[in-house]
C-alpha cells in the first residue's frame, strides 16, 4: 500500500459521521471559494481558510471524537480530503442514494 493509499484509508476511518463528513464538503467548497477570492480580496480569502479549520477541527471534537488526519498525514490530508470529496460528489452521492433507497422502499409497499 502507498503513502496516499495509506493516508486515504486513515482519512476514510476518522470520518463516519454524517455532520462530520458534510462539514469536511461543506469545507472543500469554502476552501475553493477562499482560493478564489486570493485574487479579489485576501481578508475573505483569509476568512474562509479559518472556516474551514474551525468546521474540520469541530466536527472531529464533537462528532467523531477523534483527531483530524492532518495529525498522522500532514500534507497530503488536503490532497486526500479534495478526492474523497469528489469521489462523493461533494456528499451529493449519499444523498441521492438515501433518497433512491427510500424510493424503494415506498414502491415495495405500494406493490407489496
Amino acid at each position: 500500500m502507498t503513502y496516499f493509499q495509506e493516508a486515504k484509508a486513515h482519512f476514510e476511518a476518522s470520518h463516519q459521521h454524517p455532520i462530520n463528513q458534510m462539514l469536511h464538503h461543506l469545507n472543500i467548497i469554502v476552501g475553493l471559494a477562499g482560493i478564489v477570492l486570493l485574487f479579489y480580496n485576501w481578508l475573505l480569502a483569509v476568512a474562509c481558510f479559518a472556516t474551514t479549520q474551525v468546521f474540520a477541527i469541530g466536527g472531529h471534537k464533537f462528532f467523531e471524537k477523534n483527531e483530524p488526519a492532518f495529525v498522522k498525514y500532514p500534507g497530503i490530508t488536503i490532497l486526500v480530503s479534495i478526492l474523497w470529496s469528489f469521489e462523493n460528489w461533494l456528499g451529493l452521492r449519499q444523498v441521492w442514494q438515501a433518497l433512491s433507497s427510500q424510493k424503494v422502499e415506498n414502491r415495495e409497499k405500494i406493490e407489496g
